[in-house]
């Protein structure tokens, strides 16, 4: 997910998105540690967004604090 795109978003959107691609990094770790895991770039790729929505939700927080 590109940054231009978590940004669009509405705070309660990227909120439900945050939890979502949390529950993705959970699943995707099990399926690591059993071996079935078959896109091994996924857990990269997951924390990644992770810190892209969290990057824009502190930076809707700044904007709003000034």
């Amino acid at each position: 997910m590109k940054a231009s795109e978590i940004r669009e978003l509405r705070a309660e959107e990227l909120e439900d998105k945050l939890a979502d691609m949390q529950k993705q990094l959970f699943a995707i770790r099990s399926q690591a540690v059993t071996e079935k895991l078959e896109n091994t770039n996924a857990v990269k790729n997951v924390k990644r967004d992770i810190a892209r929505i969290k990057t824009v939700i502190k930076e809707n927080e700044f904007k709003k604090g000034h």
